[in-house]
């Protein structure tokens, strides 16, 4: 058997073998007589732990409860890291174990290290005795260099990431004669990460899975990427936990040396293990009858059981153990298990997590301990409440019910908000957070950092990134890039810049390339060269060198073709709506091709940022005014120090909590997600349901819900309907947002413009009293915002934004209207003037009479020739073309045939 020395392992005193060392007296529960005497030493009031003083008996019990199987259920804020450091502590300072004997898993290496520190402020140095804390994975690389040889590995073994993994399933692919465009690497290695997550080797695969990919050879793929990987001596992630695996089942000896070492093991997050993981701990936690430990450090209360006898006899490596296995032998065996988790917070099914893993504790334990914490110290009573009933409606839990002990007679009830779409979603939420900052009666202010808004997809966060760029609202972003940070956004808007900006090298050098084009580093450089030396722009000197034979013949093709591409649609900038060009430019160049053509799982996001940004760009006048925009948005630095509301989206959320709480988007489709509901039926939309769950129990003290009756979905305005969810939620504790409230509509404009005083449903507009009779300039909102926002705005106001506000891509515009009249600015939206060019009206994005076209007309447009009416939308025409396929364009740009 290999070496099993750990230098910071003290010797067990209950191995077999060598020369017996004399065995101390067994200790009693309490620690023995050495535990009493320091205890003493300390005097009276110590005989109760310093560290167990302060919890309250549900916590304290499932600190206590230290021998045999334990199930903690902790929900949302009710202290369950303090209780799983709390019970390190505490079965070090009994004596029941040494450090190195106990087995701490967590999911994260932050989460490891928070863990440590806490133990470290109970326990002291006797934390850094404890080499078995730590992540699945980064324990699993300690099994593997330990008994690397076991593993078919040599010890020096690497680990590759994501990058490598990739790299070499290409290989394989082309050395198969594959077409590695139509089976992209990226797809194949997600297909294994998933397969690994469930334990599954190259053998065990479903042949369903085995046929999908690369016409019927993923298996085979499969198999010669592990044998790939045995010969670099190297292995990915899902091997540290799967190789071990194997390891115990292959050799029963090594899997009893780690029953014997371990006499606690504890994991967190519980909820979220995937299959694999599962497996793992089941192994090292179910122990057949003859490897029952006999520690003399055992002490405390004989009940609870394990199963199972995965060890030595079962299915064959890397087969998942089937449920309740080795129930025979239950009463026999013990293990000092627990496990913390909450199962109405399991949201990550979606990357193999196994929320029954945690429902099916008991009986895969049998006689395991259940204790309960619901005692809340975050959020009010309205909120918990609200979170709970909503989380009732779910079948597959555990069950448990949050409350607090600290009610307020003042505290408000979760609200719950409708508008008429995402833009005044976005313009009221804005408002909300403007009103909570202006100071209380006390002086106080409403920290940005305490406010978080939280969203199901982040496509929602455009609408929110904007708004506050118009109020100057600081914010950030978690859990990924900024909406115009993302790489597809960053590609379009360098598009964009070098036809506006034709001298943009830094532009023209991001995407000359992209998609791929042939022109590689030399031929960029040779641009660079000559740029240099004639002192010319990089698109200047690739119109140039196009002309010559300083380049082989293909990237020449390519490179002009490039040119001429950039050169039409600089031509189409002044006479073609910028909206339009945008689409233009990405079928002409290939873009929308290139992440259509994307097998990975990002892809589709990357697709529907596009067309995103398409849609924000209607708002703007001209491409160049869109593009100042854009540069103020990336000018807010991402400061994690600054006052700042927190964007971020549901599943990024979780174990954080905030002051106030936004959650927009509860309609159908959205929240729950379609995709869940398709693809997991009523476990899909369960998750779903735990995911609204964590959201509401994110916030503390506020809580606004939204929904809007129109969004805009894969680039088309949809009507849209209120979540199930709503009606989940208890009338008790719920209030609706007033119809008389700030929160978007059309208020007295509604009335006034139908005749009578009839009530707007969506509530009175701030634009309402704007500019109209006496009640100009009066009111929180007349001619201009009365909001800390916009007096920023103002003072950030540069000559500059004043000389681009009337251009249109560069060309003269008589900029009259939207939101300015002749008299005076600010005047709202019904005062717009028709916008013109030199004189004459060229196209109108909105227009008061029917479209003179009629579906079936036969029409011609200049850049897409001929083609026939199919739908009419206002002046908005959607033609199928002879050869461009279908577009949507204005009826002013094409004529009759």
């Amino acid at each position: 058997m290999p070496d099993m020395s750990d230098p910071f392992d003290l010797p067990f005193f209950d191995e077999p073998g060598g020369e017996p060392a004399p065995n101390p007296p067994a200790r009693k529960a309490g620690g023995g007589i050495a535990a009493r005497a320091m205890a003493a030493r300390r005097g009276p009031q110590a005989q109760t732990p310093d560290y167990v003083s302060g919890l309250n008996p549900e916590q304290r019990l499932a600190v206590e409860t230290t021998e045999g199987p334990v199930l903690v259920l902790a929900g949302a804020g009710t202290g369950k890291t303090r209780v799983l450091t709390t019970r390190i502590a505490h079965i070090l300072a009994t004596g029941r174990a040494y450090p190195s004997q106990i087995l701490a898993v967590t999911f994260t290496n932050k989460a490891a290290r928070e863990m440590k520190t806490r133990i470290g402020v109970l326990v002291g140095e006797a934390v850094e005795g404890m080499p078995w804390l730590g992540t699945f994975h980064s324990i699993g690389v300690k099994l593997l260099r330990r008994h690397a040889e076991l593993a078919g590995l040599r010890s020096n073994f690497t680990i590759l990431d994501t990058d490598d993994v990739i790299r070499l399933i290409k290989q394989l692919i082309q050395a198969e004669g594959l077409d590695d465009k139509r089976w992209p690497a990226r797809q194949f290695a997600m297909m294994i990460d998933g397969w690994k997550n469930k334990g599954y080797g190259p053998k065990d695969i479903p042949e369903g899975d085995a046929r999908s990919f690369a016409n019927g050879k993923g298996r085979e793929l499969y198999q010669a990427y592990q044998d790939r990987l045995k010969t670099l001596n190297a292995c990915d992630f899902g091997d540290l936990l799967c190789l071990p695996i194997r390891m115990f089942r292959e050799h029963p000896d090594v899997l009893a040396e780690y029953h014997r070492k371990f006499k606690y093991i504890l994991v967190d997050e519980y909820q979220d293990t995937n299959t694999a993981q599962y497996m793992w701990l089941r192994l090292l936690a179910q122990r057949p009858k003859a490897e029952r430990p006999t520690s003399p450090l055992r002490g405390g209360r004989a009940e609870g059981a394990g199963g199972g006898s995965l060890g030595t006899e079962g299915p064959p490596p890397l087969t998942p153990p089937l449920q309740g296995e080795g129930d025979a032998a239950a009463s026999e065996n013990r293990v000092n298990l627990c496990c913390v988790g909450d199962d109405d917070q399991s949201i990550y099914g979606w990357r193999g997590a196994e929320v029954d893993n945690i429902l099916r504790f008991e009986k895969d334990f049998p006689g395991a301990a259940v204790i309960r914490l619901e005692r809340n110290y975050r959020s009010t009573a309205h909120i918990l409440a609200t979170a709970s009933h909503l989380i009732a409606h779910n079948e597959g839990r555990l069950g448990k019910t949050l409350f607090t002990e600290h009610s307020d007679p003042d505290a408000s009830k979760v609200m719950v908000h409708a508008a008429w779409d995402s833009e005044e979603e976005a313009r009221a939420v804005g408002e909300t957070i403007e009103q909570l900052q202006r100071p209380d009666r006390e002086g106080r202010r409403h920290n940005l950092n305490d406010m978080a808004i939280l969203v199901r997809a982040s496509f929602q966060m455009r609408e929110f990134e904007d708004r506050f760029v118009t109020l100057g609202l600081n914010y950030r972003v978690i859990g990924g890039p900024r909406f115009y940070e993302r790489q597809e956004i960053r590609d379009a808007m360098a598009y964009f810049r070098v036809v506006a900006q034709p001298a943009d090298d830094l532009a023209f050098e991001r995407i000359v390339n992209t998609p791929k084009r042939g022109l590689g580093e030399t031929t960029i450089r040779q641009l660079h060269d000559i740029a240099r030396a004639r002192g010319v722009p990089m698109l200047t000197a690739a119109e140039d060198i196009v002309e010559t034979e300083e380049l082989k013949a293909k990237p020449r093709a390519s490179l002009r073709n490039v040119v001429e591409n950039f050169r039409r649609w600089q031509k189409m900038l002044d006479n073609t709506p910028h909206t339009e060009l945008a689409e233009i430019i990405f079928e002409e160049s290939g873009y929308t091709d290139m992440w259509k053509n994307d097998r990975s799982a990002e892809a589709p996001g990357r697709l529907e940022n596009l067309k995103e940004l398409i849609r924000s760009m209607e708002e703007y006048e001209s491409l160049r005014s869109f593009l100042e925009h854009v540069a103020l948005v990336m000018d807010t630095e991402q400061n994690a120090e600054q006052d700042a509301v927190t964007i971020m989206t549901l599943h990024s959320a979780k174990g954080l909590e905030y002051e106030t709480v936004f959650l927009p988007g509860w309609e159908e489709g959205l929240f729950p997600h379609q995709r869940s509901l398709d693809e997991g039926g009523r476990s899909g939309l369960e998750e779903e349901r735990r995911l609204a769950y964590v959201g509401v129990t994110r916030a503390k003290k506020n809580l606004h819900i939204w929904f809007v009756s129109n969004r805009r979905i894969h680039g088309l305005w949809q009507s849209t309907i209120p979540s199930r969810f709503l009606d989940e939620l208890p009338e008790a504790h719920v209030d609706v947002a007033e119809a008389g409230s700030s929160y978007g509509g059309y208020g007295g404009a509604f009335a006034q413009g139908r005749g009578g005083n009839r009530q707007n449903p969506y509530g009175a507009s701030r634009f309402d009293s704007v500019g109209s009779g006496n009640n100009a300039g009066s009111g929180s909102f007349s001619n201009t915002y009365a909001t800390p926002g916009w007096a920023r705005a103002q003072a950030n106001k540069t000559a500059a934004t004043d000389r681009n506000w009337g251009t249109r891509s560069g060309a003269g515009v008589e900029r009259i209207g939207y939101g300015e009249t002749d008299s005076q600015r600010g005047a709202g939206r019904g005062s717009v003037k028709t916008r013109t060019i030199e004189g004459e009206l060229i196209a109108k994005s909105t227009m008061d009479t029917p479209s003179a076209f009629s579906v079936g007309d036969r029409v011609f447009h200049q850049k897409f020739g001929n083609g026939n009416v199919a739908a009419i939308e206002g002046n908005k025409l959607t033609i199928d073309f002879d050869k461009a396929g279908q577009k949507r364009v204005l009826d002013g740009f094409v004529t009759g045939v």
